[in-house]
């Protein structure tokens, strides 16, 4: 079984919202520089940067919390995590 890669944002490596930290790991990069480009690229008129942001925070979804017992990603609420 071959694991599909999905753009999601980040849990790890987060500042806000986790949008460009997702995107930077989805595509391999660095996180502080696809921060600062998008910082940059946010002061030109045409790309209005909070609104960009503000519109991937909602469309991309939560990456899922990791399950280190198993190795295995998957949503886990905090009770499995109390249960023997």
């Amino acid at each position: 079984m071959s694991h599909k890669k999905r753009l999601t944002r980040s849990r790890s490596n987060r500042i806000l919202g986790g949008v460009l930290g997702g995107i930077a790991e989805y595509f391999g990069w660095n996180a502080t520089a696809t921060r600062l480009i998008f910082v940059l690229l946010s002061f030109f008129p045409f790309l209005p940067g909070i609104l960009v942001y503000i519109v991937a925070w909602v469309i991309i979804p939560a990456e899922p919390y990791q399950d280190f017992r198993s190795g295995n990603r998957k949503d886990v609420t905090p009770d499995e995590h109390d249960r023997p």
